[in-house]
């Protein structure tokens, strides 16, 4: 298929849909293993959902939860002129195992390579580009987990997944390893409509190995209670006894969910080499990361996810696994 020639700058849409077969190819082509685009409408069922959570506390101290809640809801609040997303997933798994080791801490997979808000975030900025080549008049916001929406709902939306009972979204093809990320457009495009029908089933496998029982009940997860949040996110000094009682040698986020998740049998080895395992990501030594100074710090994290738990909170972590 040609691509569409430069057009006149007047042109303020492309047409339907031959160019929304053209954004997918490109997505394709820069790396993106799954494509979904829907309209930016306002989510409904999901409103209930978040507002329910929220109300039961299950936010913890993450308080930017509660702010800005109808955008998170609605992309038009956050980009008035959104008529489209374009939401994509990223394969990210690595064939790299944990050991079992005492004097080192286990790292999420997520976190082995360089930071996924940069990788998805520059091959989406990519594909705006390549989009307002073509048609000048188009705008677009990229979104990769720091702005206000909900990426998750997004994506079962745009029917890449179905949101399983651990709350991560699952694939058929890559399991519950992926990235997400959305391209707001203020064009309209063919929309997809098909969803995937949810294939948890009567499994709980789950939420039967999460030692601290963050998982509340299906689809839904206390972060009060979760060993991720509280190795990531938390900013008190020592993380609570009933999580430090029950790390399970976790010193930054807890894979243990997807881990035991069925549909993970099917993972495919990711083709980006930006999330190939840095040295001393899959288990970091806790030794080392006690002997930390914040410049060692800096430069030891820099491009990578563990930088958000903070050279505080790592020790932290590491403090109660020794």
């Amino acid at each position: 298929m040609a691509l569409p020639t430069q057009p006149d700058s007047d042109v303020a849409a492309p047409p339907g849909s031959s160019f929304t077969a053209l954004i997918k190819r490109h997505a394709e082509a820069l790396g993106f293993n799954k494509i979904g685009i829907v309209p930016a409408e306002a989510l409904s069922v999901e409103a209930r959902q978040l507002k329910e959570w929220l109300g039961r506390g299950y936010q913890a101290q993450m308080s930017w939860m509660e702010r800005d809640v109808e955008q998170r809801l609605d992309h038009r609040l956050h980009f008035p002129d959104a008529k489209s997303v374009v939401v994509v997933a990223l394969n990210y798994f690595t064939p790299a195992k944990h050991d079992d080791d005492p004097a080192t801490g286990k790292v999420s997979r997520y976190a082995w390579g360089d930071d996924y808000h940069d990788v998805v975030g520059t091959k989406l900025r990519s594909l705006l580009a390549w989009i307002k080549d073509r048609y000048p008049k188009t705008e677009g916001k990229v979104c990769v987990d720091i702005q206000p929406t909900l990426d998750k709902a997004w994506a079962v939306r745009a029917g890449l997944g179905w949101l399983g009972k651990h709350t991560n979204v699952i694939t058929t093809e890559f399991g519950s390893w992926i990235f997400i990320g959305e391209l707001l457009l203020n064009v309209d495009l063919v929309y997809d409509s098909d969803q995937i029908e949810d294939h948890c089933g009567t499994c709980t496998l789950c939420i039967d190995a999460c030692p601290t029982q963050a998982i509340t009940e299906p689809y839904v997860v206390d972060s009060n209670k979760c060993i991720s949040y509280a190795t990531i996110e938390l900013r008190e000094p020592q993380l609570p006894e009933s999580i430090a009682e029950h790390l399970s040698g976790w010193v930054y986020g807890c894979d243990i969910c997807q881990d035991v998740c069925p549909w993970n049998r099917f993972e495919q080895v990711t083709s980006e080499d930006r999330f190939q395992p840095r040295a001393g990501n899959v288990n970091a030594s806790l030794t080392e990361l006690l002997e930390l100074s914040p410049k060692t710090y800096a430069e030891r994290f820099r491009g990578s996810a563990m930088k958000r738990a903070k050279l505080a909170g790592l020790q932290r972590n590491a403090k109660a696994l020794l």
